[in-house]
């Protein structure tokens, strides 16, 4: 059964064992901000999902990542639904994400709902696309 909840500091090692791209030191911070979640099937964690404010101002999903089991298989679908949900409620009218070219990830995102919204070019990287969803009607 699928649960997305807060990490809390207790959560650390379980969530920075499927987090490899998050800095120990930014932990607490995204803990006390409530910007990390855990997503669970049951009570076993299956993923992670966090986000930061863009310019301070559109939530912004940094990164959802699930074991590669749990993939395709709905959870990622809730994860967002349910993020949207919270930020509906929080008075945001646009979310954001992106995601480099060479990734599957767009797919998701426009599957779920996403328009490209522009990218961002790096001499040394893939093209980074990003995407957004209006949650207005």
């Amino acid at each position: 059964m699928f649960s997305l909840t807060y990490a809390t500091k207790q959560d650390k090692n379980e969530y920075l064992s499927i987090d490899r791209h998050l800095p120990e030191c930014e932990y607490e911070s995204k803990v006390r901000d409530k910007r990390c979640y855990i997503i669970r099937d049951n009570k076993t964690p299956v993923g992670i999902m966090r986000y930061n404010l863009l310019c301070d101002y559109w939530p912004f999903i940094t990164l959802i990542i699930l074991q590669a089991d749990y993939r395709r298989k709905g959870f990622g679908t809730k994860a967002m639904m349910h993020w949207e949900n919270e930020m509906r409620s929080l008075g945001h009218q646009i979310v954001m994400t992106s995601t480099q070219a060479d990734e599957e990830a767009q797919h998701f995102y426009r599957k779920i709902g996403y328009k490209d919204m522009g990218c961002l070019v790096l001499h040394t990287q893939p093209l980074e696309i990003f995407l957004g969803k209006n949650l207005e009607g």
